[in-house]
Formats: C-alpha cells, sequence, structure tokens
C-alpha cells in the first residue's frame, strides 16, 4: 500500500518531536491566507512556485490528478469528515476551500481504503478497501519487541470502480490476497497493481475492465507504489529486495502474517509488459513515492537516505537512467507523494511543513520550475 505516510507518524511518536519548517518564509500564516497563493517553502526550494496548502488537518495523503487536470482524488483520516480511517474524497482543484467546506466522500465510509485513482473520463474512480470484510477500521499491527516499524497489507483489499457520488459500479477484484495500489496508464488501456496472490508481493497489469491479469514482477521481496510514464510505455515502483539468509527470513515470516517492513526499499523501473527491469536508486534507507516527470527523463521520488536518522523524508529527482540525483525539498520533518499533474505544470505532494498538529499530514500544491 501506498500509505507509508504511517511511518513518519510513528517516528514522531518516538521522538517525540514537533514539525520543523526547515527555513519557510510562511510562518504565521492562517488558514484562510494559506488557501491563497503563497510562500509556504525553502527558499532552497527552486523548483517551486506560488506554493499553495490545500487541507488543514488530519492526515492526507495520496492525492492524484484527473486526466484533465481540474480536480485531484485523495485518501485522507479527519474526524471532523467523520473519517476514523483512510476514507477516499476528491475536490475541484479551482474551487477548493477545504479550510472551511470539507471535500466530497467517495468511498463507502466503511473499512479501510488506499490508493485512489482516476479513470479514463474522469467521470469514474478506482480504489482499494475492506468495507467487504467488516465495516470496521482494521486493526493496526502490533509494535513489535525489536522496535522495528511493519505495516500491515491487509488481505481483505479488493480494488473498486465507483461514479463521483460514490456508488460502487464494479469489483475489478476477487483473488484472496491484498489486492490494491492501483494506478491507470495514461493511455486509457492498462491497470497497474500490487497484488499478494502468487503467495508474493508482486506488480500485475490487467485490463481497464479488470480482465486479462498478467503478473510483471517476480523477484522475491516488496513490488508496490507503481506508477506509468505519460507515454504509457515504462512503470516505476519502489521495492524491496532481501539478500542475505536472515533479511529473506524475516521477510517471509512478515509476509505469513500479512506483514511488510518497508525501511529498506529501492526505485525501480520496467516496461509496461515487465520486460527490461532495472534498479535506478542506491541509496540505502526508504525510498519510495517514485512518479515519472511529464516527458519520462526524471523520477521524483520521497526519500530519507540523507537523514541520519529514519527521518526527515525530502523530495528528490533523478534521471531515468539512475544519473544526476538533485534534492527538491529541503523540510525538515517530511516530504512524500509528490504528483505532476497532466501537463506537467503543477506537482501536489504531502508534507507537514508548517503544520500546527503533531501527527497531521497535509497537500499542498506548487508551480513547477524546471
Amino acid at each position: 500500500m501506498r500509505y507509508l505516510i504511517t511511518i513518519f507518524t510513528l517516528f514522531l511518536m518516538i521522538s517525540g518531536c514537533a514539525s520543523d519548517n526547515g527555513g519557510d518564509e510562511a510562518t504565521t500564516t492562517t488558514p484562510a491566507d494559506s488557501a491563497k497563493v503563497s510562500t509556504l517553502k525553502n527558499t532552497a526550494e527552486k523548483h517551486f512556485k506560488n506554493i499553495r496548502q490545500l487541507t488543514f488537518g488530519g492526515d492526507n495523503a495520496e492525492a492524484y490528478w484527473s486526466n484533465d487536470g481540474k480536480k485531484i482524488v485523495f485518501q485522507a483520516r479527519n474526524e471532523k469528515w467523520g473519517s476514523k480511517c483512510d476514507q477516499i474524497y476528491y475536490f475541484d482543484v479551482a474551487t477548493a476551500r477545504m479550510d472551511s467546506v470539507p471535500p466530497k466522500l467517495l468511498s463507502t465510509g466503511m473499512g479501510r481504503t488506499t490508493c485512489s485513482y482516476f479513470m479514463p473520463g474522469d467521470t469514474t474512480i478506482l480504489y482499494a478497501s475492506t468495507h467487504l470484510k467488516d465495516k470496521e477500521c482494521p486493526l493496526a499491527p502490533e509494535h513489535r519487541k525489536d522496535g522495528k516499524y511493519t505495516w500491515a497489507i491487509y488481505s481483505a483489499f479488493d480494488i473498486f470502480v465507483a461514479d463521483l457520488h460514490g456508488k460502487i459500479l464494479k469489483q475489478l477484484t476477487t483473488t484472496p490476497g491484498y489486492d490494491a495500489e492501483a494506478t491507470v496508464s495514461p493511455k486509457k488501456d492498462k491497470i497497474v497493481f500490487t497484488s499478494t496472490r502468487s503467495g508474493d508481493v508482486e506488480l500485475y497489469t490487467m485490463n481497464i475492465d479488470g480482465s486479462n491479469v498478467k503478473q510483471i514482477t517476480h523477484d522475491l521481496g516488496y513490488d508496490g507504489g507503481a506508477f506509468f510514464s505519460t507515454d504509457g510505455k515504462k512503470i516505476v515502483f519502489r521495492a524491496s529486495r532481501p539478500k542475505t539468509d536472515s533479511a529473506v527470513n524475516i521477510y517471509k515470516e512478515l509476509l505469513a502474517q500479512d506483514l511488510v517492513m518497508p525501511t529498506q526499499m529501492e526505485i525501480f523501473t520496467c516496461n509496461a509488459d515487465g520486460s527490461e527491469m532495472k534498479q535506478i536508486t542506491h541509496l540505502g534507507g526508504a525510498n519510495w513515492s517514485p512518479f515519472f516527470s511529464h516527458n519520462g527523463k526524471k523520477i521524483i521520488f520521497s526519500s530519507n537516505h540523507a537523514s541520519k536518522g529514519s527521518y526527515p523524508f525530502n523530495l528528490f529527482m533523478i534521471n531515468a537512467d539512475g544519473t544526476g540525483l538533485e534534492q527538491i525539498t529541503f523540510d525538515g520533518s517530511f516530504d512524500a507523494f509528490p504528483v505532476f499533474s497532466p501537463n506537467g505544470k503543477q506537482l501536489v505532494f504531502s508534507s507537514n511543513r508548517l503544520n500546527k498538529e503533531k501527527h497531521g499530514i497535509n497537500l499542498f500544491l506548487a508551480d513547477w520550475v524546471d
């Protein structure tokens, strides 16, 4: 599942650290002021212009654009909106005022959801949900005695298609095990998703209607958070690759409990059919939430590899051949889930910057400067 955001929340609870704005210029904005164009950025963030805060409380992540670039769908846990665990919402980018008006709920409000994405035509979205098994939020994994962090790959997750009124139109997956993390090719012909149906956590593709399912990764380890390039020819994703006997044993033991330890991951690419697999980063730590630039020549992602401890997470960009690593954000706590608009001119991402809540994560939108 792409909501690795929970790692950051746990790190804060362990350390007791509050957010550090990392040199942001605007440190006293009110929600009403922040909803306008503002300067919620570090002066070193040269690729950002006209940054705008979109949400103001709760945990907000996984924000993805409609194909026409006018709407954004995302997942959030916000008790003020009635969600005790992640649910799916959407809003119009031009008119959103989520400091005062809650966004539109698209999921059922039951179970836990993740990984929403607009389907071709922008009148429907897909997302994963556990609501068929239990209307209540599934239990979070217990903390390990060794202190190492794990998150659950709930076997109750299946992928659904719903309209913009929240009505479920179709269930795309019915195979036992975890099915989630689905995204759609800009070519409008394929969906890539993560599943445990093989006994490991692998990537699969299927047609828009759920037919013609094909496994495209086969190496031991978690493969997930996949996205197509703009031309639909390439896929970028995050993966763990346990190598030592100890690492392999730990991975398999956790997987048998529907758990994954996401603290060691790198960025990979492959063709849409799984061929020409290539590891792009060799940085160590947690490298995740990758997304192609509009021209497909670069990949933006979140990483803690440059941190002395487990955080902060910042955004980095790297050439698709693995060269030219560049740091994009310089926040003191958490930046992740970067996604370019369809025309490549804007970037939406999740961040803890300037957050008055200790653990909350908000959505931000910035004009992109090459």
